[in-house]
């Protein structure tokens, strides 16, 4: 059966294309997993930030495609795209899962035995910032999803983690559409807008913003 659009739950804020498209790409997806299910349902109910069905397919395929081994995913809340990463990755990768509350990590390790990719996944508690300047190996993907004010030091802090050929992922990147205000007051605003510059100016980087879901930049390290 496809996906129905009779309700939106939380995690479909943003819609940055017209709603009748976003409602056409939502009702195309296949149906997921009893563990995906859950989630889903669990984090419209209470509101925690996950990526989302369309944007988790996505996820998947890019490390699908180059062959992806090593995944840093900063922000990573209940573990919802991390299962989407695990998935992709195979049974010799490794996704590095970081969240900076024990109750969400600990939740998140009970989906990830369901989903019966616990084995692939390196759990971490606190600053994923802090907690990636510390690994000494470079990632073939970093996915960025961390508060939005922050998104500036995440790209300092991430490019040099990032192999050559490898991707560095931002979920979040059009805020609604609040992005395109002039004079935005908000910092996480601000913090995006600066991220976004940062991203297409590098030379180290080739950068597209997609506009799916609440807009999703993917820059690929020269």
């Amino acid at each position: 059966m496809p996906e129905s659009t009779d309700s939106k739950p939380a995690w479909r804020h943003g819609e940055i294309t017209r709603p009748d498209v976003d409602d056409y790409l939502y009702s195309m997806l296949p149906p997921r997993d009893e563990v995906l299910l859950k989630m889903e349902a669990e984090a419209g109910k209470r509101k925690i930030p996950i990526v989302g069905p369309a944007v988790g397919r996505m996820l998947h395929q890019l490390a699908l495609m180059m062959n992806a081994k090593t995944v840093f995913e900063m922000g990573s809340a209940i573990g919802y795209s991390t299962i989407w990463w695990a998935r992709a990755v195979g049974k010799d990768g490794r996704v590095f899962y970081t969240d900076g509350g024990r109750k969400n990590a600990e939740e998140a390790r009970g989906h990830f035995e369901k989903a019966g990719v616990s084995d692939r996944i390196t759990v971490k508690v606190g600053d994923a910032l802090e907690i990636l300047s510390e690994q000494k190996q470079e990632f073939d993907i970093i996915f960025n999803d961390i508060d939005k004010d922050d998104y500036p030091r995440a790209f300092r802090v991430a490019i040099p983690r990032l192999r050559k050929g490898g991707l560095f992922v931002t979920d979040n990147v059009l805020w609604s559409g609040r992005v395109t205000q002039k004079n935005p007051v908000e910092a996480t605003t601000r913090g995006i807008l600066e991220f976004n510059r940062l991203l297409y100016d590098s030379q180290d980087l080739f950068t597209t913003i997609l506009p799916i879901r609440d807009g999703v930049a993917i820059a690929v390290k020269r």
